[in-house]
């Protein structure tokens, strides 16, 4: 069977286990049927996410006209302690940033490879924690907009690291931890602009991801530079 498309991310369904979905123009893939099975993959171009041009891609999918110009690209995206939709102020594009700034977002301890505060939307959720490979996640704070949640993202990373070693996330080199536990030992380093919007109570969501076999030697794949692969 022959599939054609521009690869994207995923699109993900919760479940025991998750679901995955490669999702192109008129058709999609459950990757999950494709366990155990050999697959080939062939780079045939480039397509910017936004123009839809045949260009080199820069960075987050994007070429770099684009990556320096839209929105969605924007430095408050990685870093969320830089978003200033709230105060009425423009980066990029207000309207798309109050659109995105200014709704709920959750500040979260993740287990992936070891202990991570991370910051996604609510709606998000558990996306942003399946796209990570967290095996355990829980939220800390559910704040208006995306500065507060960075803020309190810069404060706790200091205590607690915001990267995930994917090599061990993917050989599953992971301890279980007591998230809950990890929450309110944090705690006091919320920025009292966020302390109101703590979470006292809730459990830890366990995510279940369909694997037959951990890799003991996982190793990234570059496919512009082999531009084939089998396996």
């Amino acid at each position: 069977m022959l599939y054609k498309g521009v690869l994207t991310k995923m699109q993900t369904e919760f479940g025991h286990p998750i679901q995955y979905y490669l999702v192109f123009e008129s058709d999609f893939i459950n990757m999950n049927q494709l366990l155990d099975n050999n697959i080939s993959l062939n780079l045939m171009g480039h397509q910017c996410l936004n123009c839809g041009l045949d260009k080199p891609i820069y960075r987050q999918g994007f070429c770099r006209s684009c990556f320096f110009d839209i929105p969605q690209a924007a430095d408050w995206i990685m870093r969320p302690e830089l978003s200033t939709a709230h105060l009425d102020k423009e980066d990029r594009d207000l309207e798309y940033e109050k659109k995105v700034q200014l709704q709920p977002h959750v500040v979260y301890l993740a287990n992936s490879s070891h202990v991570k505060v991370g910051v996604t939307r609510k709606s998000q959720i558990p996306t942003r924690w399946i796209d990570q490979g967290a095996h355990e996640a829980i939220e800390i704070v559910e704040v208006p907009n995306r500065y507060l949640a960075g803020i309190t993202e810069v404060a706790l990373k200091a205590h607690v690291s915001d990267k995930t070693n994917w090599r061990n996330m993917l050989k599953n080199e992971v301890t279980d931890e007591d998230l809950a536990e990890w929450r309110h030992r944090l705690k006091t380093y919320i920025p009292e602009e966020a302390k109101a919007y703590f979470i006292e109570n809730n459990s830890e969501t366990e995510l279940d991801f369909p694997v037959i076999k951990f890799p003991k030697k996982p190793k990234s794949l570059n496919l512009e530079k082999s531009k084939q692969y089998k396996g």
